[in-house]
This record gives structure tokens, C-alpha cells and sequence, in this order.
């Protein structure tokens, strides 16, 4: 008999073990190198738990090292992640409980009437109308797991765990970077800020020197009117720029978990290092987008939820038992006559559903599909990214250097029509002109070199959150000229 019963477990589990799906993600079509920059592919496995950097660091700002451990601290979103991920955590913690046997005890004591007319009264008829009830029970209990739903059940947490822990690690990455890219942001207007300053006070300087023209009958009224135009045009795009440091500036506190009204960045006008990243990105850094991770382990839950749907056809096998004490005299209610005990497993068959469990298994194959094609699109949104972002760096850094050529031609171009019109051979319209162009290149400039730093913290992102050291350097600053009249 025992063998029977070993035997028939033994195939019961081999049929349950059967029920439960291989995990495959979806497949990717890959390249065989970077079409912005050179370095093979390599298939994608989640890496997302490799040691991560301070990238920031790379940027040379002792502020913005400051404010990235501010935000590890204070960070309203981040806590709510990291929030998300401990529920996730113990979720997975109770569906492990399930694995175990349950024992639990119970105590039971009251005074009790009982109905005179009651039908099979207690004793028989001449039962007293008013007792004592005690009970002290002790009940186990222990789900066979035959056909794998309680281990698929586990399996599905725990990946849907790793899910959440990823996407705190990617919550953490991009609050990391939206704070970078907004205080790189900040610097170019501090730059720009200097810039603008710098052509106020030079505008005014000729403005005065045009006025004192005008007065001596040398100038004409049309040439102050420009000087005039140029000077309040100037004052009038510093309070813009202020206007948009504020607001960058109310960004950041936000993002640090700080009051935006006593939250300050003192201006700096410096020039954000540059990293220099090498040709060859190792591809094997896509690996650690922690996106990439959880959409993966996404498609585990989501496969051993059909494996728990499947399972869900088949019986259910409880092994039970109960035991305690039970009696109306409180007095002597520890005694072995009181003692009771049942024990026996306990067999569930569902015979008729109306399709619930066919159902079922329709919901969850269709929802391994919808995460399938999820992971697709992640996966290929974040080459897209890393291309996109190498391709900025790369037109970017040539378009700095036609800008810089163009500042150069702009700064000649104003000093000739300065000189021309000192010399009294042509009209401030020349001066004013020149002027305007040169402003505009110089901004051009600073814009550009703004964008070349924020393209790169995105490029940081989207590889998963910084390079080796030996592989990534960060360039010298470049200084930038000063204003002229």
C-alpha cells in the first residue's frame, strides 16, 4: 500500500512540475555594433545590481556632489520608491508562509443557555437549560504542493520583488539625473548671466559715449535711440534668464526634498566639466539599465502566474489535525476524558467552474504576452536612447567648434564696425548691428556647451548609471571670453 502511495505522489509531481512554464523573453532584434559609435552588442542580462559610481562626480562641481547625497537623504520620490519596494518584499514574504505549516491554538471559554424546546439538546432532555463551555483546541495544517501552484506562487513574487527593486534603482538613476541635468542647466545660465551682465555694462558705457555725441552735435539722435534699444533689449533678456534660474533653482529644492523658499544655489559663472566618453561604449553597460531588469522580471512573474492558473485545474491535497481539550465542568477541564483529536487529509476537487479556470489561463498567458512585448519596447527604447544621445554628443561637439569660429568672426566683425565708426566712415546701424550678432554667437555658444553637459548626463542614464573610471575622463574647462562693446 505504501508503495502505491509513493508512487501515485511521484507521478503526481511530475505531472505538476509539468505545469510549470519556461521562462523566455521575447526576442530583441540587435545590431552588430552601435550605428553613432563603434562597440559590439552582447545579449542582455539583467546586471542592474552592479556597483554604480558616482558619475556625478565626473562634472567637477562640489555642489552638485552635495546635493546628489541630499537627495539620497531628503528625496520625497525616492523614499516613495523605496516605500514601493518594501511592499513588494513583504508581499513576497507572505506568499513564502504558504510553503510552511500553519499551527495555530485557541481558547474558548463562556457560559452558555440552551433553548428548552432545542432539538438533540445537550444531554438529552434532561440537560440543564444553562452551562459551562470550555475548549482549548490546537490546529495544523499543510497544502501539498503536488502540482507546483504554491512554488509558482513564490516564484511570481519574488520576481515581481527584484521587479520593484529595479525600478527603485531606476527611480534613484533618474532623480539622479534629472538633478544633474537641471543644475548643468543652472550653471549655463550663471554663465550666460555673467555674459549678459558683462554686455549691459559695455551697452552702457556707449550708450553714455553716444549721448555725450548726440550733445556735442557729433551723434545723431538716431544713433542714441540704438544705443538706447540695444542697452534695455539687454537688461530685458537678464531678467528673462534670471526668471528661468528661479525657476531651475525651485526645481532642485523640490527634487532635494527641500522648501523652495529657503532653498538658495549661490550663482556660480563656471564651466561644468565636460566627460569625455570613449569611442568604443562597452556595451555590456546596457545590461545595467535597471528598466531593462525589472521589465525582464516582469516577464518571470508573469510566466509563473500561468503556471499557477494551469495548476489550478488539478486537485488540491490538505494534510489537517486537530486536537485539545473540551468540557462543561471548568473545574476539571485538563483531564484525559476531555481530550479530542481529528486527523486526515482533506482532497478539493473543482468539478464545475463554468469556465473561471479555463478563463484564467486565457488572462494570464495574454498578460505574459502584454509584458513580453513591454520588455520589447524597453529594451529598444533604451538603444534608441543610447544612440540618440551619442549622436548629440557627437554633432554637438563639432557644431562647438564651427560656434566657436563663429564668435571669433562676430567679435572681428564688431570690432572693424567699432573702429569704422570712430573713424567716422560708418553708421552706429553697423555698430549696433555687429553688436547684436556677437551677443547672439556668444550665447550660441554657451548654450551648445550647456547642451554637450546635458546630453551626456542622458547618455549616463541611459547606459544604467556611469561608466569605469579607466574608461570615462573628464575634460578641462574652457573659458569664455568677455564681454565687448
Amino acid at each position: 500500500m505504501s508503495r502505491i502511495i509513493f508512487a501515485a505522489a511521484l507521478a503526481a509531481c511530475c505531472v505538476g512540475c509539468s505545469q510549470v512554464p519556461t521562462t523566455k523573453a521575447p526576442e530583441v532584434p540587435l545590431a552588430p555594433a552601435f550605428k553613432e559609435a563603434a562597440g559590439p552588442w552582447v545579449t542582455a542580462q539583467p546586471s542592474d545590481e552592479l556597483p554604480r559610481q558616482a558619475w556625478w562626480s565626473l562634472y567637477r562641481d562640489p555642489e552638485l556632489d552635495a546635493l546628489q547625497q541630499r537627495l539620497q537623504d531628503n528625496s520625497p520620490d525616492l523614499a516613495s520608491a523605496l516605500a514601493h519596494y518594501q511592499q513588494a518584499r513583504a508581499a513576497t514574504d507572505v506568499l513564502r508562509a504558504a510553503q510552511s505549516p500553519t499551527l495555530s491554538t485557541s481558547l474558548n471559554v463562556q457560559r452558555d443557555r440552551q433553548s428548552e424546546r432545542r432539538p438533540l439538546r445537550v444531554l438529552g432532555p434532561t440537560s440543564p437549560d444553562d452551562y459551562n463551555s470550555a475548549t482549548l483546541g490546537l490546529d495544523f495544517e499543510y497544502e501539498v504542493d503536488f502540482w507546483g501552484r504554491v512554488r509558482q506562487q513564490v516564484s511570481a513574487g519574488e520576481a515581481l520583488e527584484q521587479a520593484a527593486q529595479a525600478d527603485l534603482a531606476n527611480a534613484r538613476l533618474a532623480l539622479q539625473a534629472r538633478l544633474a541635468d537641471t543644475l548643468i542647466a543652472l550653471r549655463g545660465l550663471d554663465q550666460e548671466a555673467v555674459l549678459l551682465k558683462e554686455t549691459e555694462a559695455a551697452y552702457l558705457r556707449a550708450a553714455d559715449t553716444i549721448d555725450r555725441r548726440h550733445q556735442g552735435g557729433i551723434a545723431s539722435g538716431l544713433d542714441l535711440s540704438r544705443a538706447q534699444n540695444q542697452l534695455e533689449s539687454t537688461r530685458s533678456q537678464l531678467r528673462q534668464q534670471q526668471a528661468q534660474r528661479a525657476v531651475l533653482e525651485h526645481a532642485i529644492a523640490a527634487l532635494v526634498g527641500a522648501n523652495p523658499s529657503t532653498f538658495t544655489i549661490t550663482p556660480r559663472a563656471v564651466e561644468v566639466a565636460l566627460p569625455t566618453v570613449p569611442v568604443g561604449v562597452p556595451s555590456e553597460l546596457l545590461q545595467r539599465r535597471p528598466d531593462v531588469a525589472a521589465a525582464q522580471r516582469r516577464v518571470v512573474a508573469a510566466t509563473a502566474s500561468v503556471g499557477v492558473a494551469r495548476s489550478a485545474v488539478f486537485p488540491s491535497l490538505t494534510l489537517s489535525a486537530v486536537g485539545g481539550y473540551q468540557s462543561s465542568d471548568l473545574d476539571r477541564f485538563i483531564q484525559a476524558p476531555n481530550l479530542f483529536w481529528a486527523i486526515g487529509p482533506t482532497l478539493l476537487v473543482n468539478l464545475l467552474d463554468g469556465g473561471k479556470r479555463k478563463a484564467e489561463i486565457a488572462r494570464t498567458e495574454a498578460a505574459l504576452d502584454e509584458v513580453g512585448q513591454t520588455y520589447r519596447g524597453v529594451v529598444l527604447g533604451a538603444f534608441q536612447q543610447v544612440e540618440d544621445q551619442l549622436a548629440l554628443l557627437s554633432q554637438y561637439g563639432e557644431a562647438a567648434a564651427s560656434e566657436r569660429r563663429a564668435t571669433d568672426a562676430a567679435q572681428r566683425s564688431l570690432d572693424l564696425a567699432s573702429n569704422r565708426y570712430r573713424e567716422g566712415v560708418a553708421s552706429y546701424l553697423d555698430v549696433v548691428t555687429a553688436q547684436t550678432a556677437n551677443l547672439q554667437a556668444r550665447r550660441n555658444a554657451l548654450d551648445l556647451a550647456t547642451r554637450q553637459r546635458r546630453a551626456s548626463v542622458q547618455l549616463v542614464r541611459a547606459l544604467g548609471g556611469g561608466w569605469d573610471g579607466a574608461e570615462l575622463t573628464a575634460g578641462e574647462p574652457r573659458r569664455h571670453a568677455s564681454a565687448q562693446p
